[in-house]
């Protein structure tokens, strides 16, 4: 039986518009979730600009609505996470414990701009009578959600915060992931985090879970420096927006640091310029993470890398989703992993133009959409 749902489309010419689409029944490999929160950050405001019309969104939590024939282990009304980095668990990267750069589902290493042809048969998905791709095979801005088995974390949490579980499908779990799976920052060490936005915030709060003495946050906005002592910096520096490459703040951070840098740096900001900056400010031997995803090219000066640096570009917190969603709902629901707090305001789907205006002004550490 088909299911009439209400969504965020983005018109492929840098606008959308809230409308409805069509689901079919899922596939004997597919679930239908009843969407409860959608997370919000830039890859989806971006995803105006892909040039082709797609139900927005890629984070979000909600409850199962429907089940193919062939699913095993979920059920209808089972709470469940979104997880846009599917795994196939049968490819060289998924064998070598790559699930978040499967060689076959990844809709950013296989299909690009945030679908993957094949991964979910398209005409599932109907908008004015046309098939419409979903973001990041997902689309979670809208009422239900149609996706593989595969592209769900079950979730046994009793009065489940949805709003909380959705963001930990991308921003919590790129912070997360880069400093315990990736870089696996030991106990004792200092870190800087540049950039702090809702991913900045999850570096600096898993730094300090991961027992880092020395946290120093980076920002050019004092509220967002405020906010990252409560997730857990222990210093904080106001850059200044003409500081090109953050020289004069990294010379702040060895002050901090015996005169050498910082064990690790993180870059969490997104702008291009500024990939370079966490090498300016971690020691002879120390790493550098970058954490936002910047595609674009830079110029990197070599004597950064003296000596013996270690520069890394992880994607996804190199995600494993049924084993680091259960860690971090545990982290939170032990209270040392902050994710209420994180929410700065929620908005029905058809203010999604008044909450995307937030996220670009800095005004929100993280938005969300909440369905009723």
């Amino acid at each position: 039986m088909e299911l009439r749902s209400k969504s965020a489309i983005s018109t492929g010419k840098g606008t959308f518009v809230i409308d409805y689409v069509i689901l079919s029944d899922p596939q004997p490999d597919e679930v239908v979730v009843k969407m409860k929160a959608a997370g919000l950050c830039h890859t989806d405001y971006d995803s105006l600009s892909w040039g082709k019309p797609i139900v927005m969104g890629h984070e979000g939590a909600g409850i199962i609505a429907r089940v193919g024939s062939e699913v095993k282990g979920l059920s209808e009304g089972d709470q469940v996470i979104l997880n846009w980095a599917t795994p196939c668990m049968k490819c060289f990267q998924c064998q070598e414990g790559n699930q978040h750069i499967c060689e076959n589902n990844s809709p950013v290493v296989a299909g690009g701009n945030g679908y993957t042809p094949g991964h979910a048969h398209l005409e599932s998905t109907q908008w004015k009578g046309n098939p419409i791709e979903r973001s990041f095979n997902l689309g979670t801005l809208s009422e239900y959600a149609l996706l593989k088995e595969s592209a769900v974390v079950k979730v046994e949490y009793e009065n489940l915060n949805f709003s909380a579980a959705s963001i930990i499908s991308c921003g919590v779990m790129t912070g997360y992931g880069s400093v315990v799976n990736s870089a696996k920052v030991p106990a004792g060490s200092s870190v800087v985090v540049l950039g702090c936005g809702g991913v900045g915030l999850n570096v600096i709060q898993a730094a300090r879970i991961s027992g880092a003495t020395k946290i120093i946050a980076i920002d050019i906005n004092q509220s967002k420096l405020d906010m990252a002592r409560q997730f857990g910096a222990t210093d904080v520096i106001l850059a200044d927006k003409n500081d090109t490459g953050l020289n004069q703040a990294a010379e702040k951070v060895k002050q901090m640091t015996q005169g050498r840098g910082a064990d690790y740096a993180f870059e969490c900001t997104a702008i291009p310029a500024l990939g370079a900056a966490p090498l300016a400010m971690v020691r002879n031997a120390g790493t550098a993470v970058q954490v936002s995803g910047i595609e674009q090219k830079i110029t990197i000066d070599m004597n950064l890398f003296e000596w013996d640096k270690i520069y890394i570009n992880p994607l996804y917190g190199k995600c494993r989703p049924q084993i680091d969603f259960p860690k971090i709902m545990a982290l939170y629901q032990k209270g040392d992993l902050k994710l209420d707090e994180m929410i700065t305001r929620e908005y029905p789907l058809e203010d999604l133009q008044r909450a995307f205006d937030d996220m670009l002004a800095g005004n929100n550490a993280k938005g969300v959409i909440v369905f009723e």
